[in-house]
C-alpha cells in the first residue's frame, strides 16, 4: 500500500497522544542470539507441564460438552492475551490475521500502488502519489477520491486504514482497478495500477534552517532508517551543516541496531551506547560505538517528548550520558523492556519481554509498572498531564536514589524515560475546540488539497524558499476554510478563532506545502510556529557548553 498515511502532526492535546504500546514494541532484532532462542526449555518443567495439561483438558471439555457451539481458537487467543497481561505491559500475542500489519510498520519497503492517503468523511482521498510510483505513472493525482477497488465500493462504508491496506497491497506485478472521482468532475475515471515495490520513509525531513543549522526529523526506527538518516546527514553537511537539531518527538521506536548505528555517527571512540540485562546472562548484551561518525563534532540538540519511546530513548540516553547532545523537551515515554518476536507454529507471533534496556550510566529506561494493574500503566501519560508535568518543570519530582552521572559528571535521573536537560512546557495557548474540530473532521487538510488542486500551476512555479517567504494565507482563504467548517457542522466561535488564528494559518500553509513539496515542505513551515523547535534554536550555546564539559 502506500499505503502511507500523512505524517502525524505534532499533537497538542494529551487526548490525541497515541501510546506507543504496539507499533513501538522495540523489535530489537540486533540482540537475537540465534536459533537457540526458540528451543523449548523451562526453569520449572513440572509446573509448565501441569499448566499445559490443565489448559488442554478444560478446552477439550468446552469443545465437547459446552451447551453452545464455540470457537475454541478464539477462546485460546483470549486466554493467551489474559495470561500475557500478568507479565508486563509490552509482551504481546499477534494473531495470524494481524501479522502483516504489525510487521509492515518496521519494513522499509512493501509492494503496493504508491499513494499517500487519508480518510475524510468516510472517503479515501489521495494526499499525493509517491514520486516515481505506479500510481503517479498512470496519472492519479493529489485530491483524487478513490470510490471503488476492483469494483467494490469503499466510500461511505466505515472504511478504516486496515481495510485500505488490505485492498491496495498485494503481490508484486498484480493489478488493481481503481474507480476515481476528480475534484469538480461528475464522472468517475477508471485506472488500472500494477503493484510494485514501494519505499517507505521513516526519516520524514532533513533541511537547512539557516546557513549553519540543520534539522532532521525521524518518525520511527524501521529497517531503512539508518540509511535514510545517513543520506540526509551527508546532504546537509554538503550544504554547510555545523550544528543540528535531531527531532525524535512522537517517535515510538523500532529496531535497536538502527538507533545504535545512528548514535555511533555522533559519539567518538568505542564508548558504550546501551546494554541489556535479562534473566541469567542469556540475553545480556553490550553495544558500543565502532566507527568514525560523520558528526562527532558540532553542537547537537535532540528534541523528545512524552511520545518518544524505546529506540528513541536509547539514542537520546546515550547522547545525554556521554554529554554529546543537549536533550530538549519533556520526559520521554519510558519504554525500556526488550521484546523478541517468536514465530508460532500456526503463523502467529509471540513478542516476549526477555530483558531491560539501560543507558551507559546505568539508568533503566523502563518506567515502573504493576502487572496487577495494567490500567494504571495505560493511564500514566494522563496522570502526568493531571499532575502538571507537561506544563511545569517544578511538578517533576526526582528520586535521589535514582541519581546517576554522565561521562563528565553531570547529574541525570532514572525512574522511567529520559529527563530532558532543558524542559519546554506544552504550549496550549492556541488550543481551542475549533482547532480540534478542524483536525478531527479533516477540514484543514481537505481545504489544503482543494486549494492545491485549483492552484497547482501557480504553486508548481514556486521553489520552496520562495513559497516560504512570499506565500500567505489570506483573509479570503481563511473565510473559505471557515465556510467548509460550517458545512462540516463545526461551530465558529469568534473568541476561539482569534485565539487559534495564527496556528490555523500556519498549519493550513504547511498542508499546502505538503501537497506541493511533500514532507520537505511541510516541516519547515510547521516549525515556524513550533515552540519546542523555536526554543531549541536558541540553545546551541548551551549544547556547546555541555559537549566541551565547561
Amino acid at each position: 500500500m502506500t499505503e502511507k498515511t500523512e505524517p502525524k502532526r505534532i499533537q497538542n492535546s494529551l487526548f490525541q497522544v497515541r501510546l506507543p504500546l504496539f507499533l513501538g514494541l522495540a523489535m530489537a532484532l540486533g540482540i537475537l542470539l540465534g536459533a537457540t532462542l526458540f528451543q523449548p526449555s523451562s526453569n520449572n518443567p513440572q509446573g509448565t507441564a501441569r499448566g499445559y495439561l490443565k489448559f488442554r483438558e478444560i478446552l477439550s471439555y468446552i469443545d465437547r460438552e459446552y451447551v453452545d457451539t464455540v470457537n475454541t481458537e478464539q477462546l485460546s487467543e483470549y486466554a493467551i492475551n489474559k495470561m500475557l497481561e500478568k507479565l508486563d505491559p509490552h509482551s504481546s500475542y499477534i494473531p495470524v490475521k494481524d501479522i502483516t500489519m504489525a510487521r509492515s510498520y518496521l519494513e522499509s519497503d512493501f509492494d503496493g500502488i504508491g499513494v499517500e492517503f487519508n480518510i475524510f468523511r468516510d472517503t479515501l482521498y489521495v494526499i499525493a502519489p509517491l514520486s516515481g510510483g505506479p500510481s503517479e505513472q498512470v496519472g492519479i493525482q493529489a485530491g483524487d477520491k478513490i470510490l471503488k477497488v476492483n469494483g467494490e465500493n469503499i466510500a461511505g462504508v466505515n472504511i478504516s486504514n486496515e481495510m485500505v491496506f488490505k485492498k491496495l497491497r498485494g503481490p508484486r506485478g498484480s493489478k488493481v482497478n481503481l474507480t476515481v472521482l476528480r475534484p469538480h468532475e461528475t464522472k468517475p475515471v477508471q485506472f488500472s495500477v500494477t503493484r510494485r515495490k514501494i519505499p517507505s520513509v521513516s526519516v520524514d525531513a532533513g533541511y537547512m534552517v539557516d546557513k549553519q543549522t540543520g534539522y532532521i526529523k525521524v518518525s520511527r526506527f524501521s529497517n531503512g532508517t539508518y540509511e535514510e538518516f545517513k543520506s540526509k546527514l551527508t546532504s546537509l553537511k554538503k550544504q554547510g551543516l555545523q550544528r543540528l537539531i535531531l527531532d525524535l518527538r512522537d517517535n515510538p521506536g523500532g529496531y535497536l541496531d538502527h538507533a545504535t548505528r545512528m548514535a555511533d555517527e555522533f559519539i567518538a571512540g568505542n564508548k558504550k551506547l546501551v546494554y541489556t540485562d535479562g534473566k541469567g546472562s542469556k540475553y545480556d548484551a553490550n553495544y558500543y560505538a565502532k566507527t568514525k561518525g560523520d558528526f562527532e563534532q558540532g553542537e547537537l540538540i535532540v528534541l523528545i517528548n512524552e511520545g518518544s519511546a524505546s529506540a528513541s530513548e536509547i539514542l537520546a540516553g546515550a547522547l545525554q550520558d556521554h554529554d554529546r547532545a543537549l536533550i530538549v523537551g519533556r520526559r520521554s515515554f519510558g519504554k525500556g523492556l526488550v521484546q523478541v518476536p517468536i514465530p508460532l507454529s500456526d503463523g502467529a507471533e509471540l513478542r516476549l519481554t526477555i530483558s531491560r534496556y539501560y543507558t551507559p550510566s546505568g539508568r533503566s529506561i523502563q518506567k515502573p509498572y504493576d502487572p496487577e494493574s495494567s490500567e494504571d500503566y495505560e493511564m500514566e501519560l494522563m496522570n502526568r498531564y493531571k499532575h502538571g508535568e507537561f506544563f511545569s518543570q517544578d511538578s517533576i519530582k526526582f528520586n535521589d536514589s535514582l541519581k546517576y552521572k554522565t561521562s563528565k559528571g553531570r547529574i541525570v535521573y532514572g525512574g522511567g524515560g529520559i529527563m530532558p536537560d532543558v524542559f519546554v512546557p506544552r504550549d496550549t495557548t492556541d488550543q481551542t475546540n475549533l482547532l480540534t474540530e478542524l483536525y478531527r473532521k479533516n477540514v484543514l487538510r481537505e481545504y489544503a488539497l482543494t486549494y492545491f488542486r485549483e492552484h497547482r500551476q501557480q504553486l508548481e512555479g514556486k521553489a520552496l524558499p520562495e513559497f516560504q517567504e512570499s506565500f500567505q494565507i489570506t483573509d479570503a482563504m481563511l473565510q473559505g476554510l471557515l465556510k467548509e467548517a460550517k458545512r462540516a457542522d463545526i461551530k465558529i466561535d469568534n473568541k476561539e478563532l482569534k485565539r487559534s488564528d495564527k496556528t490555523i494559518r500556519n498549519n493550513l500553509k504547511a498542508f499546502i506545502a505538503r501537497s506541493r513539496y511533500e514532507a520537505e515542505g511541510f516541516y519547515p513551515v510547521l516549525n515556524e510556529m513550533d515552540p519546542d523547535f523555536q526554543r531549541a534554536l536558541g540553545l546551541f550555546g548551551q549544547a556547546k557548553h555541555i559537549s566541551l564539559g565547561k
